[in-house]
């Protein structure tokens, strides 16, 4: 080092050193800045900017070096060969040329460390060629430790450059790689000049055909000023860069449809578009450069245009900047013209804040019909709610009257011709009375009022009682019915078991309807997940009529059926199908089907469930009034006169004392009057609905210390919202109408001999 030094003080012009130094700083600077337009450039012109990169660096590297040999002082005299003088700069340029296309080819960590190694060997190459290119009157002597020190630090050195310089375009890295390879060159030089040591020869020059220093000078000074004109370029690019840049940023900007403005660390504003200043009308004149947030808002206070801070400005403006300073993302402001603003800030990492202002009047308002069109769309559900809900209750009233009375006539002593009108009356109310289910069943189901009971059941017989129900219609029809079982489906299982039986008998119920002869067969059998729980497949399977492709995409779409021949032949209203689905998905079930027309038809039902234990068997109460001697005294509150009539006939089966009234007021009167065995009570009725009477009761019996009197809630309104209310007012159970006689009579009777109060009924 101390002898490096030595030369490098001692044997040159330290201004020529200098000057070697700051022509070695300039070009490569150039140089790097020009590698980086390169790889910004395609094509032709890419390739020409990469040869002009390789021709400044490869011009930096000999302008270096003849530059410190100007300055290195002889006492021998020195001049330089010219082949050899040119040779050298062909070396160093076409080398560097070479260099960056290899650095073009291969970008990444192996490829640099590669361009950087052969970086280092043009540097010495290109020293070494011109050091030997260097006459003296002398002989020169060369210490090989200083030689291959000097080519191991430009090996070493200009790697390391090359990998700093890597793929990044940031100004640090670009600073570290000029750097780095300022001083590969440099060390070299100075390294490979403490290595000279010039003998002086006797009797001769030993200078043959060779250049001056003047020649050499000037030869210096026309690479120099390449270098310079190059770092001229550079310059001249850059800034042309920075115009380009800054125009399309502007552009950028100004193209924005949301205000946008940049104010510094010290919140000055920097920075903004021209929307930025439409969002803000008023004040649009007052922003320049540099002009603070607290003054904008100052201002914008004076002139009133924020609605939320009249009368508040300075607990506003404090608010307002504190929660800038805490760094609050994003809130709306309401204006004092009606506009609604959203102000959004994010933190640059420099301690400045990007603003974007956008006008969200226009949402706003959006919002706000949306808004309106949920309340007026909420509305419309409640009055189609409160619409089925009437539609139930003045549907089954008259229902209630129709099969009611043809129950009870059945029940009395009717010729062949009677007995089959009587089963025509009862087959069409059951069937007027599935459909006004089914829409109901539709609407719970769509409002998320239908919800799933889930309760402990025996599987095997829930599919009996299923497929029981429409084995008679099938054998009537002359069609063979079946009902497989699997031994490994004879479980105990949890889940709604009426809405399960309700799918399947939909299912069954069509098979039977579409079939005119063969068989009907209802399967189930266990299976298993993907996950290993419990699964049974419900498999209905038809030689009815079948259907197609197309029909199977639409076939559980409300109202669909096959076709309209198919409507027209056998009737419906296709809202079966559609509900099983539903109740399907519910249940976490899965519902598909098979046919083809003409072939029949299979639908199958995959549904998991939980398995149990069968509950312990309780003793049902017999269905006979057990030790009574008086007759029962049973008060009925309805104010439909056929309503009361259906009942009259209904319990004039057993020996029962009935007291009827057409509202609640009287049920009321009648109750005060004198004890009741049971009370039969209405929901919608005048003067006093059946929920408020069943309270007064309640509250009668508990003022008078009154034993409870069962009471049934025999009504037309079947909803599940109406079973709960009329538990939750008092009564013992729910009956909905149409109501049955044996439902009917099988609820006085477990009600006055002491069974089980709390059950609830609920025909559908």
């Amino acid at each position: 080092m101390l002898t490096v030094l030595s030369c490098l003080t001692a044997e040159h012009d330290l201004r020529l050193v200098v000057l070697a130094a700051f022509v070695c700083l300039v070009g490569v600077g150039a140089a790097v800045r020009l590698l980086v337009h390169a790889r910004e450039t395609e094509g032709f012109a890419g390739l020409a900017w990469l040869s002009l990169t390789g021709l400044v660096a490869g011009a930096s590297i000999w302008a270096t070096h003849f530059i410190a040999m100007l300055g290195y002082s002889s006492d021998h005299g020195s001049s330089y060969e010219p082949i050899g003088t040119i040779a050298s700069l062909l070396i160093a340029v076409c080398g560097a040329i070479g260099t960056f296309a290899l650095v073009s080819l291969r970008r990444d960590r192996i490829g640099m460390i590669l361009s950087g190694t052969l970086l280092g060997g043009v540097i010495a190459a290109m020293h070494y060629s011109g050091m030997a290119a260097f006459q003296a009157k002398g002989s020169v002597i060369w210490d090989p430790a200083f030689v291959g020190a000097s080519v191991v630090l430009a090996v070493i050195l200009a790697p390391l450059g090359m990998l700093a310089l890597g793929q990044s375009r940031t100004w640090p890295r670009s600073i570290a790689a000029v750097a780095l390879l300022v001083l590969a060159i440099c060390s070299l030089h100075f390294t490979g000049m403490a290595a000279v040591t010039v003998m002086p020869l006797a009797g001769g020059s030993g200078v043959g055909d060779a250049i001056d220093r003047s020649l050499l000078a000037a030869m210096v000074a026309g690479v120099a000023s390449v270098l310079i004109s190059a770092a001229l370029l550079v310059a001249a690019l850059d800034r042309w860069h920075r115009a380009v840049a800054s125009d399309r940023l502007t552009e950028a900007l100004e193209a924005m449809t949301d205000g946008f403005a940049y104010f510094d660390a010290a919140d000055r504003l920097m920075i903004w578009n021209a929307q930025y200043q439409r969002t803000c009308p008023d004040i649009a004149s007052f922003l320049v450069r540099g002009v603070t947030l607290e003054q904008i808002l100052r201002l914008e206070l004076d002139r009133g245009i924020y609605a939320d801070a009249k009368g508040r400005e300075t607990e506003w403006l404090a608010e307002r900047l504190q929660a800038r300073r805490n760094g609050a993302d994003a809130f709306e402001q309401a204006m004092s013209d009606g506009r609604w603003l959203r102000v959004q800030d994010r933190r640059s990492a420099m301690g400045g804040t990007v603003s974007t202002i956008i006008d969200i009047t226009a949402m706003k308002a959006a919002a706000s019909e949306m808004e309106q069109a949920r309340d007026a769309a909420e509305k419309a559900n409640r009055a189609k709610s409160e619409f089925l809900a009437n539609m139930s209750h003045e549907i089954r009233t008259p229902l209630n009257g129709i099969l009611g009375v043809a129950d009870v006539l059945s029940k009395t002593p009717l010729s062949d011709d009677q007995i089959s009108m009587l089963k025509l009356i009862s087959a069409s109310g059951a069937t007027l009375q599935q459909l006004l289910s089914d829409i109901l069943d539709i609407a719970r189901v769509e409002s998320g009022r239908l919800t799933l009971c889930e309760a402990p059941f025996n599987l095997a017989e829930a599919v009996v009682e299923a497929g029981q129900l429409y084995e008679a219609a099938a054998r009537d029809k002359g069609l063979q019915f079946f009902v497989d079982i699997s031994d490994n489906a004879q479980v105990w299982a949890i889940g709604d078991v009426v809405r399960i039986k309700q799918v399947l008998t939909n299912l069954v119920s069509n098979a039977v309807k579409f079939t005119q002869t063969g068989f009907v067969r209802l399967t189930v059998e266990r299976a298993a997940d993907r996950l290993g729980q419990a699964m049974f497949r419900f498999t209905v399977e038809d030689t009815g009529v079948g259907f197609d492709a197309a029909t199977r995409e639409r076939l559980f779409t409300r109202f669909e059926q096959a076709d309209g021949s198919i409507t027209r032949r056998f009737g419906g209203t296709g809202l079966g199908l559609a509900i099983s689905r539903q109740l399907c998905d519910m249940m976490r079930a899965e519902i598909d089907c098979e046919s083809e027309p003409g072939g029949g038809s299979t639908f199958l039902v995959s549904l998991p469930v939980e398995l149990t234990e069968a509950p312990a068997i309780e003793t049902a109460p017999a269905a006979e009034l057990v030790g009574r001697t008086a007759p029962l005294r049973v008060l009925l509150a309805d104010d439909h006169p056929t309503n009361r009539r259906v009942i009259e006939l209904i319990l004039s089966q057993i020996d029962a004392d009935l007291v009827s009234v057409e509202n609640g007021a009287e049920a009321v009167m009648a109750f005060e009057a004198g004890p009741f065995d049971l009370i039969l009570m209405d929901m919608q009725m005048p003067v006093m609905d059946g929920l408020s009477a069943t309270q007064t009761v309640r509250d009668l019996e508990m003022a008078e210390r009154r034993p409870p009197t069962p009471i049934i809630m025999l009504t037309a309104n079947a909803l599940p919202e109406h079973v709960a209310a009329a538990l939750q007012a008092g009564a013992d159970r729910h009956l909905s109408k149409p109501v049955s006689v044996e439902a009917l009579l099988q609820s006085v009777t477990e009600l006055t001999n002491g069974g089980p109060a709390a059950a609830v009924t609920s025909a559908a």
